[in-house]
């Protein structure tokens, strides 16, 4: 059987010392980092809101919340599909996407599964979480995460078929969705305060004739 010991690669202090441990993680930090050295593989956004960590979780469980602080996605309407909306995304013309939304209220979980112009396979995951702020900043309101991965399908559309012709792929703005995402964070959290601050239902009640 082996044991840690046999893995190459481990820096523990059973086995590396202190002072070349802590030598190879100043090695590691630098003062700048390239835009590909942090978003290269993974898209990740964090942020306070000053709003109750349950009310904010409720809001972004109902997949019609994104027609409100997303700055593209409008239009949602159920498809024949269980618990999948189609909807238009007017970042380029002629696009549908199509959202499933995956939430766990015990963990305050809330998983986007998207994919522009089919819904077959929704490749395009957006992974969020939402967590007390008084457990991780001894402070009111709540944290908000979110993650994407760079799924193989951002640089070649499986799908291309059904895609309009000359239309850019979601993969070419692979490079903006770090400053994309904040924008839309922030829209979330300006929402969520503004609501809160101004008892209002954070997740209000909706009806399609609302959207």
């Amino acid at each position: 059987m082996s044991t840690l010991a046999d893995i190459p690669g481990l820096i523990r202090i059973d086995t590396t010392p202190i002072d070349v441990a802590l030598a190879k993680v100043e090695s590691m930090t630098r003062s700048q980092y390239t835009h590909d050295e942090i978003y290269g593989r993974y898209c990740h956004v964090i942020d306070h809101f000053d709003a109750p960590a349950r009310d904010v979780y409720d809001y972004i469980a109902d997949t019609r919340s994104l027609d409100e602080w997303t700055m593209t996605l409008r239009d949602f309407t159920e498809t024949d599909s269980p618990g999948v909306y189609v909807s238009k995304d007017l970042l380029v013309p002629d696009t549908l996407i199509y959202t499933r939304t995956e939430a766990n209220p015990d963990a305050m979980t809330v998983d986007y599964h998207c994919a522009w112009d089919q819904g077959e396979h929704l490749w395009m995951i957006y992974l969020m979480r939402v967590i007390d702020a008084r457990t991780v900043l001894n402070k009111p309101g709540c944290v908000v995460q979110w993650t994407n991965c760079r799924h193989p399908f951002y640089a070649d559309n499986p799908n291309a078929a059904t895609a309009p012709k000359d239309r850019p792929w979601v993969g070419d703005f692979w490079g903006l969705f770090a400053a994309g995402h904040r924008i839309e964070l922030n829209n979330l959290k300006l929402i969520c305060e503004y609501r809160h601050a101004n008892g209002l239902p954070v997740a209000p009640v909706r009806t399609k004739a609302a959207l």
